[in-house]
């Protein structure tokens, strides 16, 4: 592996959310550690304008979102859902602007890892739920916890988590609010990895390096295919993935590229398409 680089660029667009890049990661961090990352409105925002400006950076491969402080985020501003309810119009724009930015990383070409570093409920738990890959502190506390203030998941917790997890698991998180650790979540699928705390970057970044290594067209068609077969019957699924390798294989530089690589004995040197 080579190192990674120390160097850290801080894009200071929104204090929300700070985004800095380590060579081909973005690490997007919630920055409003004193309530505990808040997933509020302008939060949402933020985060969509973040993965707007990184649509035109074909070199970037690797997302992380984390959270300042003891937090990853502790869920949605319930504050300020007293007045979104109270104007219904304005409440569907929020649901719709925090679907909207979910579904843009599940979509995205990019992989997007959760680094859960700590509290992490409710729209904080359905943020790291939409993510490709989830690492979290051991120490880290998972919950639903909606139900807990007479709310109901909406915006994919309901429905990621119970495939994430199966649905039995999934209704006893939701409908008893109970929380889990990082160690519990890796034992149940919900985290891939559990860390100690204090190795929880090091880690993160790890694996984003690891990664970095594959044909990002590779990634991107990989993510692909795992997403959109999870809701078909198998026996579609896999005439999709036929379908798709012949034409990743048959028309992808970076296929054949690894197959010369490999015959030559030496590293591929993949271009991204």
């Amino acid at each position: 592996m080579t190192s990674i680089p120390s160097q850290v660029q801080k894009d200071a667009a929104d204090e929300r959310v700070v985004v800095e890049r380590r060579g081909a990661t973005a690490i997007l961090t919630l920055n409003r550690p004193d309530k505990l990352n808040p997933i509020d409105w302008a939060t949402i925002r933020a985060l969509r304008a973040s993965i707007a400006s990184m649509r035109d950076e074909p070199e970037l491969r690797i997302v992380v979102v984390t959270g300042a402080g003891r937090a990853f985020s502790a869920g949605g501003d319930l504050d300020g859902y007293v007045d979104l309810y109270r104007d219904p119009p304005r409440f569907q724009a929020f649901l719709d602007d925090f679907f909207a930015m979910l579904d843009e990383i599940e979509r995205s070409p990019r992989i997007w890892i959760a680094a859960v570093n700590g509290h992490c409920v409710a729209g904080g738990l359905e943020l790291a739920l939409a993510c490709d890959i989830v690492i979290a502190a051991r120490e880290a506390k998972l919950a639903d916890g909606h139900l807990n203030f007479g709310q109901l998941p909406g915006a994919g917790g309901s429905q990621r988590l119970p495939r994430a997890i199966g649905a039995l698991r999934a209704k006893h998180m939701i409908l008893t609010g109970a929380q889990i650790d990082g160690i519990e979540a890796e034992r149940i699928g919900l985290a891939a990895l559990a860390v100690p705390h204090a190795d929880l970057m090091t880690a993160t970044l790890a694996l984003a390096e690891c990664m970095q290594e594959k044909s990002p067209h590779g990634l991107a068609e990989a993510k692909r295919l795992v997403n959109d077969g999870a809701d078909l019957e198998l026996a579609q699924a896999l005439r999709m993935e036929v379908e798709r390798v012949h034409r990743y294989a048959t028309t992808s530089h970076d296929a054949m590229e690894g197959l010369m690589a490999f015959r030559d004995k030496r590293k591929p040197r993949f271009e991204g398409h």
